[in-house]
């Protein structure tokens, strides 16, 4: 875990008057972003969808259906955990942007579940999901294509997808990566309302804040089992 940078410099003290004009400048911008979000959530909606074959996956107990990894629900979300076979740790991002999910029960009332898919052996991302405490229901697409067809190939990236089952018929509606995936993390939401932000070089920030290379702050899977894991 990486020690916090201190500040150089601060933000501009006020009065309440003119902090409030401030805020109330930059409200009107972040109420037309939630605006937008609306619009774009109805337009994700009105996507048209194709149909999957009938991919086999396997589960904690054995080989699945996609059809039946829904467990009855007509509409799932899958995160695909990046995988490298037989290495102590796996990606760290991933690892740490998939241990936030602890509470997916609230998904039971919009007829959907969240799993982690991913393209390594079944027992050895069983035993790593042990090994970091994650809470998700993992599967595998090892003796499968589906990982490669949903863009989400064996030595590439992490993916979300989206899928709709009407019976035994899975369709493909909505899929994302990289910086796509930070709309479903509450991690980048909370440090963005900070004052010095997430601190990366990247980032448009006033002379003298806090900065440092890019993934630096975050956690990496180590300090997920740490926390997370068997000995925590």
């Amino acid at each position: 875990m990486s020690v916090p940078i201190r500040p150089t410099a601060l933000p501009s003290v006020v009065d309440e008057a003119t902090w409030r004009s401030a805020l109330d400048d930059l409200r009107r911008r972040e109420k037309a972003v939630t605006r937008e979000l609306d619009a774009i959530a109805a337009q994700r909606r009105r996507l048209p969808m194709v149909k999957l074959p009938d991919y086999t996956l396997d589960s904690a107990d054995g080989p699945v259906r996609l059809a039946d990894v829904f467990k009855g629900r007509s509409q799932l979300i899958t995160y695909h955990h990046m995988w490298e076979d037989g290495a102590e740790w796996q990606c760290g991002g991933c690892t740490s942007f998939t241990a936030q999910f602890t509470r997916l029960d609230f998904l039971d009332n919009y007829d959907a579940r969240f799993v982690v898919v991913t393209n390594g052996p079944i027992d050895e991302a069983l035993a790593y999901r042990a090994k970091v405490g994650n809470r998700m229901e993992w599967y595998s697409s090892a003796r499968s294509s589906f990982g490669a067809d949903v863009d989400a190939p064996p030595g590439g990236g992490f993916a979300v997808n989206v899928f709709l089952r009407d019976g035994d018929t899975v369709y493909r509606t909505w899929h994302t990566t990289g910086r796509g995936t930070e709309q479903l993390s509450h991690t980048f939401a909370l440090i963005d309302l900070l004052p010095w932000g997430r601190q990366e070089e990247w980032q448009d920030s006033p002379e003298g804040w806090p900065q440092r290379p890019t993934y630096s702050g975050w956690l990496d899977s180590p300090d997920i089992a740490r926390l997370y894991g068997p000995g925590a």
